[in-house]
């Protein structure tokens, strides 16, 4: 097993090309926006990237601050981001967030962790991503599922859950890496680390990686 510094420096040498991620795409789009990247990673989840791309630029073309979100009823929320996983589920959340700011936070999606999880349908996965592409933090680690199983699979941690890897991982990679971690991980879990069937014949990671779990590889 290598050590994290190591495997994310290798990961990050082998994604060039490769897509970026869609709530990255809107970060940069948007000029880091905190109000876009929050709702683009409410939206991202359980959702393939070039649909979570797709349905956030048309929500934004329409409502792209709190205060023109609120506005909007659920229904017509639902319509714009349709067809991302739970659609009416994030619809309900999306504008609830959205009257929350501006009623709560004075128009400004707050910048603490604390702060972002009272906002509706907002966990550790988006306030961390929030805080780290809006707020320029670089002492928080976002965790997702593709973080959560390469990180086991690498044998850094062994935890049951997203936020047990979380807590672990902050413990075992380098500081200097901490914001880095979920654009590098997630990138590779899409393209070579895959959930069932990893391609690990094409992984730069393949004389390191004890593949712990690993039952089947892909082509």
């Amino acid at each position: 097993m290598s050590t994290p510094a190591v495997v994310l420096r290798r990961i990050a040498r082998a994604m060039r090309g490769m897509n970026d991620l869609a709530v990255e795409k809107i970060s940069q789009e948007s000029r880091q926006d905190p109000f876009r990247v929050l709702i683009a990673t409410l939206l991202s989840a359980q959702t393939r990237d070039p649909v979570t791309h797709a349905a956030s630029t048309r929500l934004f073309a329409v409502a792209d601050t709190p205060q023109a979100m609120m506005a909007l009823s659920e229904a017509r929320i639902a319509k714009l981001i349709y067809p991302v996983s739970f659609y009416r589920t994030k619809a309900v959340h999306v504008r609830a967030c959205a009257r929350k700011i501006v009623e709560e936070y004075d128009g400004r999606v707050p910048a603490t962790m604390e702060q972002l999880l009272t906002l509706p349908g907002v966990g550790r996965k988006t306030a961390n991503l929030v805080l780290i592409l809006s707020h320029a933090s670089r002492d928080n680690i976002c965790v997702d599922t593709h973080v959560h199983r390469i990180s086991n699979r690498l044998g850094w941690v062994r935890t049951k859950t997203p936020e047990e890897t979380e807590h672990a991982l902050y413990r075992v990679v380098p500081r200097r890496y901490w914001a880095e971690v979920n654009l590098r991980l997630v990138t590779w879990g899409q393209n070579v680390c895959r959930p069932v069937y990893p391609r690990c014949g094409a992984c730069v990671l393949a004389d390191v990686c004890p593949k712990i779990g690993v039952t089947g590889q892909g082509r």
